[in-house]
C-alpha cells in the first residue's frame, strides 16, 4: 500500500521468499497468481497464519511499471523500493540470471532453496513445511 516498514520487524521469525520478477516478463505473469494463491492460503487460511513473507524485487523498467504490476497482480506483499540500490546486491548475492526466481531464505539471508517456484508448482503448500524445517524458526504455539 506504499508505506514503509521496518524490514527487521516485518521479517522477524519468518521464512522469506525473495521474488525476483517483472510485469513485462510473461513467465512472471504466469507464476505470480500461483504465488498469490500460495501466500493467501498460508497466511489467511491457516490458524495461526504461517510465518511466511514475500519480498518483491522488481526488474521492471520504471517505478510506474513496478507499481502497476503490483496493483494488477500481486498479493499483499512487501517490496523493495524501485530505486533501492540494494536490489543489485541481492541479485548478485543470490545469482539471479533470469526471472522469475523465488529464493527462499532464513531471516539471516541464508538460502533454504533457490527453487521456490518449482517447489510450489510441484508440491503446493506441502513444500512450506520443508522450508520451515530448514529455517530454524522458533514457533510459539499456544493451546
Amino acid at each position: 500500500d506504499g508505506r514503509s516498514v521496518d524490514p527487521e520487524e516485518a521479517l522477524q521469525n519468518k521464512v522469506v521468499g525473495l521474488y525476483f520478477s517483472a510485469g513485462w516478463c510473461s513467465p512472471c505473469r504466469d507464476f505470480t497468481p500461483v504465488l498469490c494463491d500460495f501466500y493467501t492460503e498460508l497466511l489467511e487460511e491457516t490458524e495461526p497464519p504461517a510465518p511466511f513473507e514475500v519480498v518483491f524485487i522488481s526488474s521492471d523498467h520504471s517505478a510506474e511499471e513496478m507499481v502497476g504490476y503490483m496493483h494488477a497482480m500481486h498479493g499483499d506483499w512487501l517490496a523493495l523500493p524501485f530505486h533501492d540500490p540494494y536490489k543489485h546486491d541481492l541479485k548478485k548475492k543470490y545469482n539471479i540470471t533470469a526471472i522469475p526466481k523465488l529464493v527462499i531464505v532464513k531471516q539471516t539471508g541464508e538460502v533454504i532453496t533457490d527453487k521456490g517456484r518449482k517447489q510450489i508448482r510441484d508440491k503446493g503448500l506441502s513444500c512450506f513445511r520443508n522450508w520451515l524445517a530448514g529455517a530454524d524458526i522458533f514457533q510459539n504455539f499456544s493451546s
